[in-house]
């Protein structure tokens, strides 16, 4: 990859590195960092990687920096634990976004990750298996059950107002 194509890179991925790792994260200043640390990584292995697969490679990169720090610095537990949040209930959102949003946050991270890449994104089962070194099998079972997941979240009664 010559200057120019990694300078085309930071262009044209950028913004969609920052938008899954922001809502990976939840946190902004992470999500700048995490983005940084990819691009740094596709720039110190520039020589090895062809600029056609400069996107998968960035997600690929971004998605692990994003474990690397999650276990170092997240202490809560992502699996399958949620507990209501009580200004949730008591307020009682109309807005769908916003409950949707507050429902991807619930989801245990490996099922987050695959649904923005998914549902987000736009990738390939083919393609989040290669960034997330899952099968397309196992890709396909994350997002069922993610998708599952938000559906129950959606119409609980509690989100009913």
């Amino acid at each position: 990859m010559t200057i120019n194509e990694y300078n085309r890179c930071v262009d044209d991925f950028s913004d969609a590195i920052y938008r899954f790792l922001l809502k990976n994260s939840r946190n902004v200043e992470v999500a700048r960092d995490l983005v940084q640390d990819s691009f740094l990584k596709l720039w110190e292995k520039r020589k090895n990687v062809d600029y056609g697969k400069s996107k998968s490679y960035l997600f690929t990169t971004a998605y692990h920096t994003l474990i690397d720090h999650t276990r170092k610095f997240d202490h809560r537990q992502t699996e399958n634990s949620f507990e209501l949040d009580t200004a949730t209930t008591e307020h009682g959102y109309s807005d769908l976004k916003e409950i949707l949003e507050f429902a991807v946050e619930k989801l245990p991270a490996i099922q987050r990750s695959v649904v923005l890449l998914r549902d987000y994104e736009g990738y390939s089962y083919k393609e989040i298996g290669e960034i997330t070194e899952l099968t397309e099998a196992q890709v396909k079972v994350y997002i069922y059950r993610a998708r599952l997941f938000l559906k129950k979240f959606i119409v609980s009664p509690e989100m009913v107002i």
